[in-house]
C-alpha cells in the first residue's frame, strides 16, 4: 500500500512522522500557498536577523568563547562564521570607503608624499574598496596557517583554525565599526590628525588578537597568549620579507633578461 503524499518523503519515499524525514532530512510535504510563502519569508528574515545579531552580541561579549563553543559543536543559534566575516567585512568596507571616504583621504595623504603618490597606490586602494569582503576571506586561510603553527600543540586542526580566524576577523570588523570609524569620521577633514589616529589604531589588531585568543584558551596564561600572538606577527613579518626578496629577485631577473634581448 502506497503512503499518502502528506506522509511520504518526496525524496526517499520513507514515512514522515514529524516535520522532517528521519532518513534523509527532507521537510514534510506542504502545498505551496499564501501561508507557505508568508511563513518562509518570516522564517528567512527572523532567522537571518536572530542569528546575525546573536553572533555579533556574543562576539562583543566574549569572542573567543563564542568561537570555542562553535568549534566544539554548539552551532544551532550561531551565524555561519564564513558568512559572518563576509557580511561584517562588507559593512566595514562600505562604512570605511563610502561614508568616511577612506580612499579620498588616503589619496590626499599620499599627495604630500611623492614616493607614495603613484598610480599603483591609487589603483590599490580602489581595488581594496571594491573587493574588501573577498580580500578578507582570502586572508583567512593564510593567517590560519600562522595561528595553526603558533598554537600547534593546543589541539585544533588547520580547518578549525580557519573557523577560529573567521571569528577573530569578525571581532576586528565589529571593533573597527564601533570604536574606530566614529573617530575617523569626526576627523576626516584633518589629514594630519587622521593619519596620527590611523597609526595608533594599528594597535587594535594585536590587542584584539590577545583578547580573542585568551577567551578561546581561558585555561592558558595571559603571558603565554601574548607570546603566541607575537610569534604570529613574527611569522607574518618573515613571510613579507621572503615575498619582498622573491619580488626583488624576480624583478632583477626579468630586467636582466630584457637587457640581454
Amino acid at each position: 500500500m502506497e503512503l499518502q503524499i502528506e506522509n511520504a518523503c518526496q525524496n526517499c519515499n520513507r514515512e514522515i512522522t514529524e516535520n522532517f524525514c528521519g532518513n534523509c532530512g527532507q521537510k514534510k510535504f506542504k502545498r505551496i500557498d499564501r501561508k507557505y510563502i508568508s511563513d518562509e519569508l518570516q522564517y528567512t528574515v527572523v532567522h537571518w536577523n536572530k542569528g546575525l545579531l546573536y553572533s555579533i552580541k556574543k562576539l562583543i561579549k566574549n569572542s573567543g568563547k563564542t568561537a570555542r563553543t562553535f568549534v566544539e559543536g554548539d552551532r544551532v543559534n550561531h551565524y555561519k562564521p564564513i558568512s559572518l566575516v563576509f557580511i561584517l567585512s562588507g559593512i566595514s568596507g562600505f562604512v570605511s570607503f563610502k561614508i568616511i571616504g577612506m580612499s579620498n583621504i588616503m589619496k590626499e595623504m599620499f599627495a604630500s608624499n611623492k614616493a607614495m603618490n603613484t598610480g599603483v597606490m591609487n589603483d590599490y586602494f580602489a581595488f581594496v574598496s571594491n573587493y574588501s569582503p573577498f580580500i578578507m576571506l582570502a586572508y583567512i586561510p593564510v593567517i590560519a596557517l600562522f595561528t595553526k603553527l603558533a598554537f600547534r600543540r593546543w589541539g585544533h586542526n588547520y580547518y578549525e583554525h580557519i573557523v577560529i580566524n573567521a571569528y577573530g576577523l569578525s571581532l576586528y570588523s565589529v571593533l573597527s565599526i564601533i570604536l574606530l570609524y566614529p573617530i575617523f569620521y569626526l576627523v576626516r577633514n584633518d589629514i594630519y590628525t587622521f593619519g596620527l589616529i590611523m597609526n595608533f589604531s594599528m594597535l587594535l589588531i594585536p590587542i584584539s588578537m590577545v583578547w580573542f585568543f585568551k577567551g578561546f584558551y581561558p585555561e592558558r596564561k595571559f603571558t603565554t597568549i601574548i607570546l603566541r600572538v607575537l610569534a604570529i606577527f613574527g611569522m607574518m613579518l618573515l613571510g613579507l620579507i621572503i615575498l619582498g626578496i622573491v619580488g626583488v629577485i624576480a624583478g632583477f631577473i626579468i630586467g636582466y633578461s630584457r637587457n640581454i634581448k
